[in-house]
């Protein structure tokens, strides 16, 4: 089982996949809680070069609600991480993770069907990030 779902996209700008990824997000009842840019950051604490890398952390505050009533410590997998990266061939890839290889861990069947609507969800964030392009 893949740990993600990805896409690539060309001919964009790095500001403007990070801009579409978000809008498919809310299109889907995500808000992003953070972003975190992983270039900035590499080049504040070890002074290294790093290509644009950021880490979008999105919630979906009704689905983070329900799973928290059902397993208390799940916000330890929370929020869904979406990364947006400079691919070495000049595309932008956009990836995010799939909840059903992170859940394999939990050991609570409740969780499953939450798991399941996530990554559909997820899934049509980056289909729709395919059609848009």
């Amino acid at each position: 089982m893949e740990y993600y779902f990805s896409t690539v996209l060309s001919e964009i700008t790095f500001g403007k996949a990070i801009q579409r990824t978000t809008s498919a997000l809310k299109d889907e009842g995500f808000g992003v809680l953070t972003e975190i840019d992983i270039r900035n950051t590499l080049k504040q604490k070890l002074n290294v070069n790093f290509p644009h890398y950021t880490i979008l952390g999105a919630c979906n505050p009704s689905f983070a609600h329900k799973a928290l009533q059902i397993e208390n410590k799940i916000g330890t997998m929370l929020p869904c991480n979406v990364i947006v990266r400079d691919a070495e061939d000049g595309n932008i890839e956009v990836a995010a993770v799939n909840p059903i290889a992170s859940m394999v861990g939990v050991h609570n069947e409740e969780l499953t069907g939450i798991a399941e609507e996530v990554r559909d969800k997820l899934k049509r964030v980056i289909e729709a990030l395919q059609e848009s392009h």
